[in-house]
């Protein structure tokens, strides 16, 4: 099964040593502070979907979740498994809007994590983003996505994202939005230009 090519990904291989720095330097609980409350405080199952160089992937696996990161880009996989060797992170080389590859899984989370990822997705895929994560989540689950607003960073493509789209997308496959936190500003330095949204939904 070939990995579909995520064009908002373009241009993240050749800035990797960067991105580890940026990813590094910005603490777990300062940047999911609004998501906090809602990761589950017992050892669950959590997905982490775009998870880079899996610095979130390994929080959690300290938090005592067992934990599958998604992620396309090759070169951040393999950051993630240097940076993190003796963490049980489960890798898989997939993406949105299908994550086909966990279809042979039967798998089914109590928490899904969507950091940085969404405005990757061309527009037309984030209903059905929205879809695929809501088959993936146990009742009561929950996923917490963060929404980039602004020009493009070390990823050369960004399209639009929205978070009331983000609601009524979430409400047509049964995910409630509980906390939705627009146009936060950017924690890293230099990035007046880019907001963020966040926003966590819970499955019925």
């Amino acid at each position: 099964m070939i990995t579909p090519v995520v064009k908002g990904t373009s241009g993240y291989p050749e800035a990797v040593d960067r991105f580890i720095e940026a990813t590094l330097a910005i603490d777990f609980a300062t940047l999911h502070a609004p998501f906090l409350e809602f990761i589950p405080t017992e050892p669950g199952s959590v997905l982490d979907i775009g998870a880079g160089i899996g610095r979130d992937a390994s929080v959690f696996v300290q938090m005592g979740h067992s934990v599958v990161a998604i992620e396309p880009t090759a070169e951040f996989r393999a950051a993630g498994q240097r940076l993190f060797p003796a963490q049980p992170i489960q890798w898989i080389d997939d993406a949105l809007p299908n994550l086909d590859r966990l279809r042979d899984r039967r798998a089914s989370f109590d928490f899904v994590l969507a950091s940085a990822v969404w405005h990757h997705l061309y527009t037309v895929d984030h209903p059905r983003g929205f879809e695929r994560v809501a088959t993936l989540l146990r009742p009561g689950g929950v996923f917490a996505v963060s929404l980039r607003h602004g020009p493009p960073g070390v990823g050369t493509y960004t399209y639009p994202t929205c978070g009331r789209q983000a609601t009524a997308h979430g409400a047509r496959c049964g995910l409630r939005c509980v906390l939705h936190l627009p146009h936060r500003p950017s924690l890293m330095p230099g990035k007046t230009s880019v907001t963020w949204s966040r926003l966590v939904f819970r499955k019925a």
